[in-house]
Protein backbone atom coordinates (compact mmCIF):
# COMPACT_ATOMS: atom_id res chain seq x y z
CA UNK A 1 0.00 0.00 0.00
CA UNK A 2 1.30 3.44 -0.92
CA UNK A 3 -0.77 6.52 -0.07
CA UNK A 4 -0.18 9.86 -1.77
CA UNK A 5 -1.30 12.75 0.45
CA UNK A 6 -1.44 15.73 -1.90
CA UNK A 7 0.39 18.83 -0.67
CA UNK A 8 -0.83 22.02 -2.34
CA UNK A 9 -0.38 24.35 0.63
CA UNK A 10 -3.97 23.85 1.74
CA UNK A 11 -4.89 21.41 4.45
CA UNK A 12 -3.90 20.00 7.80
CA UNK A 13 -1.22 17.72 6.40
CA UNK A 14 0.47 16.79 9.68
CA UNK A 15 -2.57 15.35 11.47
CA UNK A 16 -3.83 13.66 8.28
CA UNK A 17 -0.41 12.11 7.70
CA UNK A 18 -0.19 10.81 11.27
CA UNK A 19 -3.67 9.28 11.14
CA UNK A 20 -2.96 7.61 7.78
CA UNK A 21 0.39 6.28 9.02
CA UNK A 22 -1.16 4.91 12.21
CA UNK A 23 -3.92 3.04 10.38
CA UNK A 24 -1.55 1.82 7.65
CA UNK A 25 0.70 0.35 10.35
CA UNK A 26 -2.27 -1.34 12.03
CA UNK A 27 -3.26 -2.80 8.65
CA UNK A 28 0.13 -4.45 8.30
CA UNK A 29 2.25 -1.70 6.88
CA UNK A 30 2.38 0.78 4.06
CA UNK A 31 3.91 4.09 3.04
CA UNK A 32 2.35 7.52 3.29
CA UNK A 33 3.99 10.11 1.04
CA UNK A 34 3.20 13.82 1.42
CA UNK A 35 3.80 15.14 -2.06
CA UNK A 36 3.37 18.00 -4.51
CA UNK A 37 4.91 15.88 -7.28
CA UNK A 38 2.26 14.65 -9.75
CA UNK A 39 4.50 11.69 -10.65
CA UNK A 40 4.02 10.29 -7.13
CA UNK A 41 0.33 9.73 -7.87
CA UNK A 42 1.22 7.15 -10.52
CA UNK A 43 3.09 5.09 -7.91
CA UNK A 44 0.32 5.36 -5.30
CA UNK A 45 -2.37 2.80 -4.54
CA UNK A 46 -4.55 5.39 -2.74
CA UNK A 47 -4.81 9.19 -3.09
CA UNK A 48 -5.93 11.70 -0.43
CA UNK A 49 -6.71 15.36 -1.11
CA UNK A 50 -7.04 17.51 2.04
CA UNK A 51 -8.23 21.11 2.13
CA UNK A 52 -8.79 23.96 4.56
CA UNK A 53 -9.93 27.50 3.87
CA UNK A 54 -12.01 29.04 1.09
CA UNK A 55 -13.06 27.09 -1.99
CA UNK A 56 -11.63 29.60 -4.54
CA UNK A 57 -8.27 29.76 -2.75
CA UNK A 58 -7.99 25.98 -2.56
CA UNK A 59 -8.89 25.58 -6.24
CA UNK A 60 -6.31 28.23 -7.20
CA UNK A 61 -3.66 26.55 -5.04
CA UNK A 62 -4.37 23.15 -6.62
CA UNK A 63 -4.20 24.65 -10.11
CA UNK A 64 -0.89 26.29 -9.19
CA UNK A 65 0.86 22.91 -8.76
CA UNK A 66 2.08 22.12 -12.29
CA UNK A 67 0.44 19.00 -13.66
CA UNK A 68 -1.40 18.05 -10.47
CA UNK A 69 -5.01 18.37 -11.71
CA UNK A 70 -4.16 16.38 -14.84
CA UNK A 71 -2.44 13.71 -12.72
CA UNK A 72 -5.47 13.48 -10.44
CA UNK A 73 -7.74 13.03 -13.46
CA UNK A 74 -5.49 10.30 -14.89
CA UNK A 75 -5.07 8.35 -11.66
CA UNK A 76 -8.53 8.77 -10.09
CA UNK A 77 -10.86 8.98 -13.08
CA UNK A 78 -8.69 7.12 -15.60
CA UNK A 79 -7.00 4.46 -13.46
CA UNK A 80 -9.77 4.19 -10.85
CA UNK A 81 -7.55 4.47 -7.78
CA UNK A 82 -9.31 4.87 -4.41
CA UNK A 83 -9.59 8.59 -3.64
CA UNK A 84 -10.51 10.44 -0.44
CA UNK A 85 -11.21 14.18 -0.30
CA UNK A 86 -11.27 15.81 3.14
CA UNK A 87 -13.17 19.03 4.00
CA UNK A 88 -12.54 21.46 1.11
CA UNK A 89 -10.81 18.55 -0.62
CA UNK A 90 -14.27 16.96 -0.63
CA UNK A 91 -15.98 20.17 -1.75
CA UNK A 92 -13.64 20.43 -4.75
CA UNK A 93 -15.30 17.28 -6.12
CA UNK A 94 -18.39 19.38 -6.94
CA UNK A 95 -19.22 21.07 -10.23
CA UNK A 96 -18.75 24.49 -8.66
CA UNK A 97 -18.42 26.38 -5.41
CA UNK A 98 -20.31 29.56 -4.61
CA UNK A 99 -18.04 31.00 -1.94
CA UNK A 100 -17.30 34.68 -2.77
CA UNK A 101 -17.75 33.93 -6.49
CA UNK A 102 -18.68 31.01 -8.73
CA UNK A 103 -15.58 28.81 -9.00
CA UNK A 104 -15.39 25.60 -11.03
CA UNK A 105 -14.72 22.41 -9.09
CA UNK A 106 -13.31 19.17 -10.44
CA UNK A 107 -16.78 18.04 -11.48
CA UNK A 108 -16.35 14.45 -10.32
CA UNK A 109 -19.57 14.40 -8.28
CA UNK A 110 -22.45 16.52 -9.49
CA UNK A 111 -23.55 19.35 -7.24
CA UNK A 112 -22.71 22.76 -5.88
CA UNK A 113 -21.11 24.03 -2.69
CA UNK A 114 -23.52 26.49 -1.07
CA UNK A 115 -23.43 28.63 2.05
CA UNK A 116 -25.11 27.02 5.06
CA UNK A 117 -28.38 28.83 5.77
CA UNK A 118 -29.86 27.15 8.88
CA UNK A 119 -33.64 27.01 9.18
CA UNK A 120 -33.11 27.91 12.86
CA UNK A 121 -31.53 31.39 13.08
CA UNK A 122 -30.13 30.50 16.51
CA UNK A 123 -27.69 28.08 14.87
CA UNK A 124 -24.35 29.72 14.21
CA UNK A 125 -22.33 29.60 11.01
CA UNK A 126 -19.69 28.25 10.69
CA UNK A 127 -20.98 24.83 11.72
CA UNK A 128 -18.24 23.90 14.16
CA UNK A 129 -17.91 20.98 16.53
CA UNK A 130 -19.13 17.42 17.02
CA UNK A 131 -22.23 16.20 15.24
CA UNK A 132 -24.03 12.87 14.90
CA UNK A 133 -23.73 11.08 11.57
CA UNK A 134 -26.86 9.89 9.81
CA UNK A 135 -25.99 7.01 7.46
CA UNK A 136 -27.86 7.23 4.15
CA UNK A 137 -26.18 4.49 2.08
CA UNK A 138 -24.19 1.31 2.75
CA UNK A 139 -20.56 1.76 1.71
CA UNK A 140 -17.37 -0.21 2.44
CA UNK A 141 -15.65 2.85 3.95
CA UNK A 142 -18.58 3.27 6.37
CA UNK A 143 -18.39 -0.34 7.59
CA UNK A 144 -18.64 -0.35 11.38
CA UNK A 145 -19.78 3.29 11.51
CA UNK A 146 -23.18 3.52 13.17
CA UNK A 147 -26.03 5.99 13.18
CA UNK A 148 -25.25 8.61 15.79
CA UNK A 149 -21.47 8.19 15.77
CA UNK A 150 -19.77 11.56 16.14
CA UNK A 151 -17.57 13.42 13.66
CA UNK A 152 -15.83 16.79 13.89
CA UNK A 153 -17.00 19.52 11.50
CA UNK A 154 -15.68 23.01 10.74
CA UNK A 155 -17.38 24.60 7.71
CA UNK A 156 -19.58 27.45 6.53
CA UNK A 157 -20.46 25.91 3.15
CA UNK A 158 -22.00 22.54 2.36
CA UNK A 159 -22.05 20.20 -0.66
CA UNK A 160 -25.55 20.00 -2.21
CA UNK A 161 -25.36 16.86 -4.38
CA UNK A 162 -27.35 16.61 -7.61
CA UNK A 163 -27.93 12.86 -7.35
CA UNK A 164 -29.22 11.67 -3.95
CA UNK A 165 -27.47 8.33 -4.54
CA UNK A 166 -24.15 10.14 -4.07
CA UNK A 167 -25.06 11.24 -0.52
CA UNK A 168 -23.69 8.49 1.75
CA UNK A 169 -24.13 10.21 5.13
CA UNK A 170 -25.27 13.55 6.46
CA UNK A 171 -25.45 15.61 9.64
CA UNK A 172 -28.43 17.65 10.78
CA UNK A 173 -27.61 21.32 11.30
CA UNK A 174 -30.61 23.46 10.50
CA UNK A 175 -31.23 21.00 7.66
CA UNK A 176 -29.40 18.01 6.21
CA UNK A 177 -25.73 18.78 5.47
CA UNK A 178 -23.65 16.34 3.43
CA UNK A 179 -21.12 14.57 5.64
CA UNK A 180 -19.92 11.85 3.23
CA UNK A 181 -20.36 11.82 -0.55
CA UNK A 182 -19.15 9.26 -3.03
CA UNK A 183 -19.44 7.32 -6.24
CA UNK A 184 -17.39 4.52 -7.78
CA UNK A 185 -13.80 4.86 -6.46
CA UNK A 186 -14.32 8.43 -5.18
CA UNK A 187 -15.18 9.39 -1.60
CA UNK A 188 -15.29 12.70 0.25
CA UNK A 189 -15.88 13.66 3.89
CA UNK A 190 -16.96 17.15 4.93
CA UNK A 191 -15.73 16.45 8.46
CA UNK A 192 -12.11 15.79 9.38
CA UNK A 193 -11.69 12.02 9.93
CA UNK A 194 -8.20 12.61 11.30
CA UNK A 195 -9.78 14.71 14.10
CA UNK A 196 -12.84 12.51 14.64
CA UNK A 197 -11.32 9.99 17.05
CA UNK A 198 -12.56 6.39 16.80
CA UNK A 199 -15.12 7.07 14.06
CA UNK A 200 -12.62 8.84 11.84
CA UNK A 201 -9.84 6.31 12.39
CA UNK A 202 -12.22 3.47 11.52
CA UNK A 203 -13.11 5.20 8.26
CA UNK A 204 -9.45 5.80 7.42
CA UNK A 205 -8.69 2.12 8.08
CA UNK A 206 -11.63 1.13 5.87
CA UNK A 207 -10.43 3.48 3.13
CA UNK A 208 -6.95 1.94 3.17
CA UNK A 209 -8.49 -1.54 2.78
CA UNK A 210 -10.90 -0.38 0.06
CA UNK A 211 -10.43 -1.90 -3.38
CA UNK A 212 -13.30 -0.54 -5.50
Amino acid sequence: MRVALVDYDSGNLHSAQKALERMAAEAGGGTVVVTSDPAELAAASHIVLPGDGAFPACRAALDAVPGMVDALERQVIGAGKPFLGICVGMQLLADRGREYSDTPGLGWIGGTVERIAPADPALKVPHMGWNDLVIDRVHPVLEGVCMGDHAYFVHSFHFAVTDPAHLLAHAEYGGARAAVVGRDNILGTQFHPEKSQATGLRMIANFLRWRP
